[in-house]
């Protein structure tokens, strides 16, 4: 297991919050995500040999947020 930790601009509520962790935890391979409204990211525990960081992103994106560089 690998943890990373996305930083995601664009949510504003415990809604985008469970958004977020519904599209990343969706991923075959994602363990945990922690997602922060507070600090504007997620903290994923995941596998690099199942799901890769781009894919993540995409997902995020993909719900309407954007990742921060």
């Amino acid at each position: 297991m690998q943890t990373v930790t996305l930083g995601i601009s664009g949510m504003t509520c415990g809604g985008c919050v469970k958004s977020v962790t519904r599209v990343l935890s969706a991923l075959d391979g994602v363990a945990k995500a922690d997602v922060s409204l507070e600090k504007q990211c997620a903290v994923v525990d995941y596998d690099p040999g199942k799901v890769a960081v781009e894919a993540m992103k995409r997902s995020v994106e993909g719900a309407g947020f954007e990742i921060k560089p």
